[in-house]
């Protein structure tokens, strides 16, 4: 069965617990939040919000950035969410791309090897505080679930065997402006990951979703854009195109070569995937 979380930022108060309560009533698993620190909303005062208004829908950041981020704050976060949600809050963490977000703490953002030693270190001592060591607040689950996002081959390998969900988005390296990435959408590439991430669950962050009478415009303009393989976006669980009957096609595509049932999707796809949810 293919499921559905929404990653989306808060605008207004009245904007943010609507499109929380729609996202529930609509049947998205879970509501994420970003994390980046001076460029967002915090969101762990968004998701306590959302948790206000909800009863059913997972709450969780998508993905914070353990570079930023000390693991005793990160566990008082995420369990006073479990708590004040009834249960329903999840750890998302990854090692943190933005130079600037380091340089915002005072800190030099370190090579790429550094940074997977970091997040490992933030995250399973994070992990272990929400487990068993962490005081007060106690979370309401017996373990919250740790969802990973990132695209490393080693922090894959170690999510594999220490996350319950992970997170691909299909980037690669970043760029220097310090924000873009390449892109890791061949089909080679994307069987590379899924092989490293061995059973255990993914989630593809869908950069792109568009419903439309002509998908093949579509594709060749991201193509275009993207400087990528037109045949390759037309298989990538990153973008997505089409009448409704080719999307939910390829959905069952993707999920036959690479066993992803779970999508992240933005705000300007919500329309089109209540639709799928509900057999349009």
């Amino acid at each position: 069965m293919v499921t559905f979380s929404l990653q989306a930022q808060p605008t207004t108060a009245a904007e943010w617990l609507d499109l929380a309560r729609r996202a529930e009533q609509i049947g998205f698993a879970a509501l994420h939040a970003a994390d980046h620190p001076g460029a967002c909303a915090s969101p762990f005062v968004a998701l306590a919000a959302a948790a206000a208004v909800t009863t059913k829908i997972k709450l969780g950041s998508y993905v914070s950035n353990a570079g930023v981020r000390e693991p005793i704050l990160l566990a008082s976060d995420v369990a006073t969410l479990d708590v004040v949600s009834g249960g329903r809050a999840f750890l998302g963490i990854g090692a943190g791309h933005t130079p600037a977000e380091w340089a915002a703490v005072g800190k030099a953002r370190p090579d790429v090897r550094g940074r997977v030693e970091h997040c490992i270190e933030v995250a399973e001592r994070t992990r272990a505080l929400l487990d068993r060591e962490l005081e007060k607040p106690r979370p309401v689950q017996q373990r919250v679930p740790l969802l990973f996002g990132g695209g490393n081959t080693r922090l894959l390998r170690w999510a594999a065997t220490s996350a319950d969900v992970i997170g691909l988005s299909g980037l690669g390296r970043t760029l220097e402006d310090g924000h873009m990435h390449e892109t890791r959408w061949r089909r080679d590439q994307i069987d590379a990951q899924i092989e490293i991430c061995a059973d255990t669950p993914t989630e593809a962050l869908v950069q792109r979703f568009e419903v439309t009478d002509d998908a093949g415009a579509a594709y060749a303009s991201w193509a275009k854009e993207m400087e990528e393989d037109e045949s390759d976006l037309i298989a990538a669980p990153y973008v997505f195109a089409g009448t409704l009957d080719e999307i939910v096609a390829k959905l069952s595509e993707i999920e036959s070569r690479w066993g992803i049932r779970r999508f992240a999707v933005r705000t300007p796809a919500i329309e089109g995937v209540e639709k799928i949810i509900n057999g349009y």
